[in-house]
């Protein structure tokens, strides 16, 4: 049996998601500069909402509220998966630079994934 953990910090997904945020910044570093408000924006704020919703749903102290923070922050990696495709279709950056950012969104949405199905099975043993 694993040691409970004493923060959020310690969650892989918490972690990768902070690592995304980064790399986002930098992809958008590239757009043009009359770009800072259109997808230079939906683009950072989707991805800091992540890692955001990750260590507020394991503040919130019951695990109904938890789960629920991890399928927000699977829906803001969507959208964050659909602002780094628009940008590439329209040419604000190449391909070759949102392809590894999208590597680590699929990533992290499979670990959410894998968190939000172990605390429901959790709560099905729990009753």
């Amino acid at each position: 049996m694993t040691a409970p953990l004493k923060s959020y910090r310690e969650l892989t997904v918490w972690r990768d998601g902070i690592a995304l945020v980064k790399a986002c910044y930098l992809v958008t570093r590239s757009f043009p500069k009359d770009e800072p408000f259109g997808l230079t924006s939906q683009i950072r704020r989707s991805a800091v909402s992540v890692p955001a919703n990750v260590a507020e749903g394991y503040g919130r102290g019951t695990r109904k509220d938890y789960v629920r923070h991890l399928m927000i922050a699977q829906g803001s990696l969507k959208e964050l998966e659909t602002h780094l495709i628009i940008a590439a279709e329209v040419e604000l950056v190449g391909r070759a630079q949102t392809e590894p950012v999208l590597d680590r969104c699929d990533q992290l949405g499979r670990g959410l994934g894998a968190l939000i199905r172990s605390l429901r099975v959790k709560d099905a043993t729990d009753t």
